[in-house]
């Protein structure tokens, strides 16, 4: 049985000091919202209002809440449970010191006894457990690395805490504190499942599953589980300690492959004849491995060979899968506020565009399980990355004392998911700015706590390996050349973060902006904030590219002509990255745009959801992309003239399990409301998960007469194969 508390908070400069003022408090939740309520803030995601809460980094948060009279029955024991808090913390009880704990992905379960006495409880008479006892956490303030430039990620190198929250180019300088994840009482029987799950192992032709049921039972008692397939019927039931065969398993297949079946199980445990406790879970029965591309085992061509692209390419139940997705950030800056409402609509968006795989980025949290049971529910396999990034997390003991507990925490949280497809020790590590290689103390022990604790899943070291690719992020290159040009000129077996930026949607705008109006955009303090400017590398166009959509299109007029424009370009430049890496299948393997979602109002991102969850007109486009089959048309560029003459390279892609039968594509141009018949393709069968390369199509454009441009739309007509494709018209 489980009871909440109560709750307040307030901040000191001194954990010696207790605060003078304390407020309500919201768990799971985080110290630095509670306090801006009570004091009325203004709202952190407006304007710069997100200034006024960087002092509280500094502080020392102190949680109070008075623990309710409640009475236990013999036998019976009291536990304050915490399953996370953000970040380093002691737990007092009537000043008394019951733990200390650094670390948010792990944890605690503390015994509460305020009898006040040594001498032991009458054995067979109710006891009082606790009541008006004063339960206190004081929170330190966020970790800082001594050795780093003060206000950077860096401060982030020597803990486990989100590097993300020390500012990036997408994501202020906010770093929360406070208890993000749930804590309550837990009265706990003398009769108990302290742990209980299931493994299984399935055999090399899928034919069987042999799983096996461990029980970890505090007193006597006995534990049996029933299996329940995915239609709710019970297939099998297995003592504690035992194990049982599963013929013909329903396999787990990620969005586009098959159903991710998922099996529920419940195990039981009784105790004198009756049900003293149950504790439930699924299954996805599944095998998920990491393959070399085809071809990579010859590069480099030299011999000895020392550095093959590193395997990159999913084989889910021994089908190869192309794995078409997205880098999954923080959907909210203060973590403690993210439920499952958050994330719902974001994993129904993902399944809907056709993704079959997110990569949890190294920079970010370790999501909710919340986050995991919907990928398990839709089919979305996950990359999930230790929370390291961008920064040299250099071996002290200390932090990788730290590292071990956390990432032995991670694993043992998500290992039994099905949606989990692979450890990743973290993002960028292996570059010039981290500084850190494959001997780097701190990866070797993440792959040996993966191995130790869940040697059938994949680990790779960081992202990007060699063969992988990071990059770039704008539609239009430093050096003038679009991503038309650099794409078909790429090779690479994965492309695990590219992006093109666009400003957001005028929603989102306002939303920065407090109700304000944007337009025209121009670089100021508010501006530079929510990333429209100077965000990425010292560029100043970045991420809103203003003079790039200037050079394109001419001034825009309103702001919503302004957005279409540039989501536009994004939307045509993200068709062209993922349809090319598709193209360059089988030795291509993988596309992840960069990013997919966001934690704030930016008022431009290489997103394609602006916060909370709203897509873009370009993420409709990515979507398009990311259909299992479609007739794609490779275009070397954005912007035609009159009289030009147009060409595309055309190709029937197709990922899918099944083949695709012979038909006809009919392509053309649709120009000043004008129909233009370029070609007729007469396609062969593809077979399952094969790319077909077409013919070349070919049209003289016309003269037309304008003032500027014109949208020009290349057009495929073949049923559920078709795609369209919206380019620039310059008249004469």
């Amino acid at each position: 049985m489980r009871h909440s508390l109560q709750w307040i908070v307030g901040h000191s400069d001194s954990p010696e000091r207790r605060p003078d003022d304390m407020v309500p408090a919201s768990v799971p939740g985080n110290a630095n919202l509670d306090w801006a309520a009570a004091r009325g803030l203004p709202d952190w995601k407006s304007g710069v209002n997100y200034k006024q809460y960087q002092w509280m980094e500094d502080c020392w948060w102190l949680y109070e809440a008075v623990l309710p009279d409640i009475r236990l029955a013999p036998g019976e024991t009291l536990f304050f449970v915490a399953k996370g808090i953000d970040y380093e913390y002691a737990v007092l009880l009537d000043g008394r010191e019951l733990c200390r704990h650094e670390g948010m992905f792990s944890g605690i379960e503390i015994p509460i006894d305020l009898n006040g006495t040594d001498e032991p409880a009458d054995a067979l008479q109710p006891r009082r457990a606790s009541g008006m006892g004063l339960l206190q956490i004081w929170i330190a303030p966020p970790p800082k690395d001594a050795k780093a430039k003060k206000g950077t990620r860096a401060e982030a190198a020597q803990s486990c805490k989100p590097a993300v929250s020390y500012g990036w180019d997408w994501h202020p300088r906010l770093i929360p504190s406070g208890m993000w994840d749930d804590a309550y009482l837990e009265i706990r029987p003398p009769v108990r499942f302290a742990d209980a799950y299931v493994d299984y192992e399935l055999a090399e032709d899928y034919s069987h599953a042999c799983l096996t049921f461990t029980a970890d039972i505090a007193g006597p008692g006995k534990a049996s589980l029933t299996l329940f397939d995915p239609e709710g019927k019970s297939v099998l039931q297995i003592p504690a300690g035992g194990s049982a065969v599963l013929n013909s398993p329903e396999l787990w297949w990620c969005n586009g492959y098959g159903k991710p079946s998922l099996y529920r199980w419940q195990a039981v445990l009784h105790a004198d004849g009756k049900l003293a406790d149950s504790i439930s879970g699924t299954i996805g029965f599944r095998k998920a491995e990491l393959a070399m591309n085809e071809g990579a085992w010859q590069e480099p061509a030299n011999s000895p060979i020392t550095r093959c692209p590193a395997p990159i390419t999913i084989k889910l139940n021994g089908v190869p899968v192309f794995a078409k997705g997205s880098n999954w950030a923080n959907p909210e800056v203060f973590t403690g506020i993210i439920t499952e409402e958050t994330y719902a609509p974001l994993i129904k968006y993902a399944k809907e565009a056709n993704f079959n795989i997110l990569r949890c980025w190294g920079g970010a949290i370790v999501n909710k399980d919340s986050f995991y049971s919907l990928c398990d529910e839709h089919g979305i396999m996950v990359w999930q990355e230790f929370p390291l990034a961008c920064n040299d997390y250099y071996a002290t003991p200390r932090y990788l004392r730290i590292l071990e507990q956390e990432a032995g925490a991670i694993v043992r949280r998500l290992k039994r998911r099905a949606c989990i497809v692979l450890w990743c020790g973290g993002n960028e590590l292996f570059n010039s700015w981290s500084g850190m290689t494959d001997q780097s103390e701190a990866l070797r022990l993440l792959n040996k706590i993966c191995y130790e604790l869940d040697p059938g899943r994949p680990f790779m070291t960081t992202s990007p390996l060699t063969g992988m690719a990071h990059g770039n992020y704008y539609f239009r290159y430093q050096d003038g050349r679009e991503v038309f040009q650099v794409m078909p000129d790429a090779r690479y077996t994965a492309y695990t973060e590219f992006g093109v930026s666009s400003i957001s949607n005028p929603e989102c705008l306002s939303l920065a902006a407090g109700g304000g109006d944007v337009f025209p955009l121009e670089i100021n303090e508010f501006t530079i904030a929510h990333h429209a400017f100077e965000a990425y590398e010292n560029q100043s166009q970045s991420w809103a590219c203003l003079d790039t959509i200037r050079d394109y299109f001419g001034e825009a007029r309103t702001l919503e002509q302004l957005v279409d424009w540039s989501q536009w370009l994004q939307g045509e430049g993200y068709k062209c990255i993922f349809e090319e890496a598709r193209r360059q299948k089988p030795y291509c393997s993988m596309a992840l745009n960069w990013c997919y979602n966001e934690p704030w109002p930016a008022l431009a991102n290489n997103s394609i959801i602006n916060y909370p969850a709203s897509p873009k007109s370009s993420y409709y486009d990515v979507a398009d992309s990311c259909r299992g089959a479609l007739i794609s048309a490779r275009i070397p560029k954005f912007a035609w003239e009159s009289g030009e003459s147009f060409y595309a390279d055309l190709w029937l892609l197709n990922d899918g399990t099944a083949p695709v039968s012979c038909g006809q594509a009919a392509i053309i141009i649709e120009l000043d409301g004008a129909i233009y018949p370029v070609y007729v393709w007469n396609y062969g069968r593809a077979e399952a998960n094969t790319n077909i390369e077409g013919p070349t199509v070919r049209l003289q454009l016309p003269y037309i007469e304008t003032d500027g441009f014109m949208e020009m739309k290349l057009i495929i007509q073949a049923g559920g194969l078709s795609s369209h494709y919206r380019l620039l018209y310059n008249g004469k």
